[in-house]
């Protein structure tokens, strides 16, 4: 269980990625540290610009045995050779992405801060259940997924939970006897040394 066991990592990419360069930073991150996945997170629709850049991070997640997800984009999974999705609408799209994924590939969803999004995702099929923005926001609608809920679902729900969203070393500190994973994402890549960002964080674990 949770309480018991250190969180894993979980990588979350920049929304823009600079193929001539982002490729190396992920990997000096995979080979400093041990991550469960690397989530590719690019808004838009623009299937070639998507394509091109899981290309890129699937040569260095694969190379390493790390999954590599993708948010939302469900039809690209298989079309790209990735391992999985990562919803963004709670529990609404798990049974179809699991439908047509089939058992193997991992289907994760984010629940933003609702335990009832959580409960209907993790019952209609998926892997994981993300919560957040687990620190604080101004951002959306300014709610924060609090301690209090993954407190209740690491001891209450046996699907694992992810804590996502604006954190820094104390909510990592903070967070770490009741989470799973934590989705770490500008809270590396904006800084000057990831690896030792991450470092930083993992130190905050205890």
């Amino acid at each position: 269980m949770a309480e018991t066991e250190t969180p894993q990592i979980y990588l979350i990419t920049p929304p823009e990625i600079e193929l001539s360069s982002f490729p190396d930073r992920l990997a000096a991150v995979l080979d400093a540290h041990e991550v469960a996945c690397v989530r590719l997170s690019l808004p838009g629709r623009d299937e070639d610009r998507i394509a091109r850049a899981a290309d890129a991070c699937r040569e260095v997640t694969i190379a390493r045995d790390v999954a590599l997800v993708i948010d939302s984009h469900t039809m690209l999974v298989e079309r790209l050779g990735l391992d999985g999705v990562h919803l963004s609408d709670g529990a609404r799209s798990v049974r179809t992405a699991r439908k047509e994924l089939g058992p193997e590939a991992i289907v994760g969803a984010f629940c933003g801060t609702s335990r009832h999004d959580g409960m209907s995702a993790g019952e209609a099929g998926a892997d994981y259940i993300s919560f957040g923005p687990a620190g604080i926001s101004a951002l959306g609608d300014g709610q924060q997924a609090p301690h209090e809920l993954f407190e209740w679902w690491s001891q209450m729900i046996e699907v694992p939970v992810v804590a996502e969203g604006v954190l820094d070393a104390d909510h990592i500190a903070a967070l770490a006897p009741v989470t799973d994973f934590f989705g770490l994402g500008d809270e590396l890549w904006s800084a000057d040394d990831p690896v030792a960002r991450l470092a930083a964080f993992v130190a905050a674990m205890g």
